[in-house]
């Protein structure tokens, strides 16, 4: 390979990364992908082909290496397996962009410190989103780096559905509904354009279920709704964060049972969701549906329920449904979650093939179904190396173009 792009997604513990061969202008080739995992206690970089091979493994004991030790060997060792090929430039996942940024951008100190303005709305995410932008600049300062943000695919919602019933003033300065997952949902938009290009064209709920959940409204393509607001706190019953919640609870953890602002926000973000429901069983939806506790089923019955009620209020959005996609881990390897929800919409005309869906198979509603119900994997890393790709080029064309003349 000649050029190749670099695209990272950083966690609070762990990084997944995708190298990516450029074969053309708009054309990308997965080569290696892998991740830097339990940062903060026993660092483990693994690294595959595309076909899964493993190609490199390393651990390290130094439980204080931090972001920038370990994204200077991530970077030595790609830089090493390029050989005389070239690292063109790193594609970063930033999950708060805030009402200025909507596109893919080159990352700069001027853009850095208004990412870190916007770590409060984001918290558990945007910091750890900006850690390896900072460890990579100071390792390779002349490599290009480019920010994709999550929030930037639903700019095309309208006004109504991202304004808040709050005061003019808090909407000037910010206060506004943004949603998540912006990355995964591209893609999907990009894959369903391929697959099924009419359903593409129509009313579609895309599913983004994980630990973090979500859903998106989508018409040709475009976000018109999302279930996430402000924060990545809210719709959704999550691995751990709460979801929809009336903000009276806010007021009364704080007055009442005098929470201080840092522990509500612990509460909100790590204690609550799947694990708080269940009584501290699990977050992960996998040992729910395996566990016998009765408070197992009462949390998966809540995801349930509130991904319907959501999915109901979308459909109104979109007035009227054509189609359903479930991506992320749940979404794409629970079909007991996707059979629950499917049957809580059966009154829209979702029926399930339940072989097909048994099988995690591309599409699981049966031919007489009012609603096509898919299953599409997503692929953030892609997302992000194409932006990246497109932004460098961009901004290479344009320091070519000859200047204009006074």
């Amino acid at each position: 390979m000649a050029n190749a792009i670099l695209a990272l997604n950083a966690g609070s513990s762990s990084i997944k990364f995708g190298l990516f061969a450029v074969r053309g202008p708009h054309a990308l080739q997965r080569v290696v992908e892998g991740e830097v995992d339990a940062i903060g206690s026993s660092p483990h970089f693994t690294a595959r082909d595309a076909a899964g091979t493993v190609l490199a493994q390393a651990s390290w004991a130094d439980t204080k290496l931090a972001f920038d030790g370990l994204m200077d060997k991530t970077i030595t060792w790609i830089e090493n397996h390029l050989g005389s090929d070239r690292l063109m430039a790193v594609g970063h996942r930033v999950v708060h962009g805030g009402s200025r940024h909507f596109h893919p951008e080159p990352v700069t100190t001027a853009l850095l410190a208004e990412l870190d303005a916007l770590a409060p709305l984001a918290p558990l995410h945007e910091p750890h989103n900006l850690a390896p932008i900072r460890a990579i600049a100071a390792a390779r300062p002349k490599l290009p780096q480019v920010a994709c943000f999550d929030t930037a695919f639903h700019h095309s919602m309208p006004a109504v559905a991202t304004r808040f019933a709050l005061p003019r003033e808090y909407e000037a300065a910010g206060v506004r509904r943004y949603g998540f997952h912006g990355l995964s949902y591209a893609y999907i938009a990009g894959r369903l354009r391929k697959l099924a290009p009419g359903l593409a064209r129509g009313a579609v709920i895309a599913a983004h279920l994980g630990n973090g959940a979500s859903l998106c409204a989508m018409r040709d393509g475009r976000s018109v709704d999302t279930t996430m607001g402000f924060t990545a706190l809210d719709g959704l019953v999550m691995g751990t964060r709460c979801g929809n919640l009336d903000p009276g609870v806010i007021l009364y953890l704080e007055q009442e049972r005098a929470l201080t602002a840092p522990q509500v926000r612990e509460l909100l973000y790590h204690r609550s969701g799947l694990l708080g429901v269940s009584g501290g069983i699990a977050s992960d939806m996998r040992t729910l549906l395996a566990s016998g506790d009765p408070r197992a089923a009462e949390a998966i019955e809540l995801f349930v329920f509130r991904i319907a009620r959501e999915a109901g209020a979308l459909t109104s959005t979109l007035g009227g449904l054509d189609g359903i996609v479930f991506t992320a881990g749940i979404g794409e390897h629970a079909p007991e979650i996707r059979a629950r929800v499917c049957a809580r919409l059966a009154w829209l005309g979702v029926e399930l093939d339940l072989q097909a869906n048994a099988a995690n198979a591309p599409l699981i509603s049966t031919p007489q179904s009012r609603v096509a119900v898919r299953v599409i994997p997503t692929d953030e890393e892609v997302t992000i190396a194409q932006h990246t790709l497109d932004t460098v080029s961009k901004s290479a064309e344009q320091s070519q173009a000859p200047a204009r003349s006074p």
